[in-house]
């Protein structure tokens, strides 16, 4: 855990920060220069993971590039925490990260904005136990290992239902994974169990025993945990009408989602394109995006989200996940107020 946190101190330099402002600077002033000249000068790169939520379709189909003129590269991660060292390290200008490396990296002082709840995780994220390895409760995991990929949503709910089940730290041999490294030791039995999500949860859930869920933590605890969209917040100041193109194209994509689910089926052409680009399969679509919650514009502005400030139910959630984390020793720091990195924006923008 402790090597992450240095390796994010360690990747923003100054000189990273130079050349991002340096490319802001000249990217105003050639703003006389035609249209073309001025797109071919604009580009993003955006980190993405293995969540099968509807922005794949668009994702799939470039809207992103279509809709602003922008040449979009898209970097899939198999985690959160690789996503924030990307962005750390200045290679990657917008990412998809859990609520728990979100925190991480906003601890560290990185300069990232949330800007758009991409999922409530709800039930897509669970514990899951082996099938052969005598588990059946979350306290029965003392003594035996548990595959997750650290400084992630499924990492701070692991550890918050270990605790919960009164086990400490060292009962339980936590090992850090990538989900396609966890699908591997699941297969070989060198695992006993695993807190993850789609593709890999629907893999492992097939010969496997749920011990929890994230939305039954959630419940018990009082501590939600979802995925969200993150932006270098220099990045977004110099690119304002892209970040609110960008965000009527992921609420336009969930909208149809929430008004058409039978139009998301594996079978469908946005049902294939969210499995094509997530890595999973067609036929996991359907169950794995009812799992989640996809919130309206209005919603994501809403004080319970993206809005009130400290108040606010994004802002305290990465409260609650910073301090977790550091009672747990992946952090060293945190900050009394995470609405620092929450903006309401771009959603305030889009929903007009």
């Amino acid at each position: 855990m402790r090597p992450f946190v240095e390796r994010v101190i360690s990747a923003v330099s100054d000189m990273a920060t130079g050349r991002r402002l340096a490319h802001a600077v000249v990217s105003l002033a050639v703003a006389c220069v035609s249209v073309h000249a001025l797109a071919a000068d604009k580009e993003v790169t955006i980190a993405y993971q293995d969540m099968m939520v509807p922005w794949r379709y668009a994702q799939q189909a470039d809207e992103a590039a279509k809709e602003t003129g922008y040449k979009v590269t898209y970097r899939k991660f198999g985690g959160g925490g690789d996503v924030i060292r990307a962005m750390a390290s200045g290679n990657v200008q917008l990412g998809e990260a859990g609520s728990s490396p979100v925190a991480a990296g906003l601890s560290q002082g990185l300069p990232i904005e949330l800007f758009w709840i991409l999922d409530n995780i709800n039930d897509a994220e669970a514990l899951v136990a082996r099938k052969g390895s005598g588990v059946t409760t979350v306290a029965q995991l003392k003594g035996k290992r548990l595959g997750v990929p650290f400084v992630s949503t499924s990492h701070f709910h692991a550890l918050l239902a270990l605790k919960q089940a009164g086990l400490q730290p060292g009962d339980v041999k936590v090992l850090n994974m990538r989900p396609a490294e966890i699908a591997a030791a699941w297969e070989r039995g060198d695992i006993d169990a695993a807190y993850i999500w789609n593709p890999v949860l629907q893999r492992v859930e097939d010969s496997g025993t749920v011990l929890t869920t994230s939305g039954r933590i959630a419940k018990q605890t009082g501590l939600a945990t979802f995925d969200g969209f993150v932006v270098n917040r220099d990045w977004a100041k110099a690119n304002p009408e892209f970040m609110t193109a960008f965000v009527k194209i992921l609420a336009n994509g969930d909208a149809d989602y929430r008004a058409h689910p039978d139009q998301w089926l594996g079978d469908t052409a946005k049902g294939k394109a969210v499995a094509a680009v997530s890595g999973g399969e067609p036929k996991d679509v359907a169950a794995s995006l009812a799992l989640y919650q996809f919130l309206s514009p209005q919603q994501q502005a809403s004080n319970a989200w993206l809005g009130g400030g400290s108040a606010g139910g994004a802002a305290r959630s990465l409260l609650a996940t910073a301090n977790f984390l550091k009672e747990q020793k992946t952090l060293q720091s945190t900050l009394p107020d995470y609405s620092v990195g929450v903006t309401d924006q771009y959603v305030k923008v889009a929903e007009k």
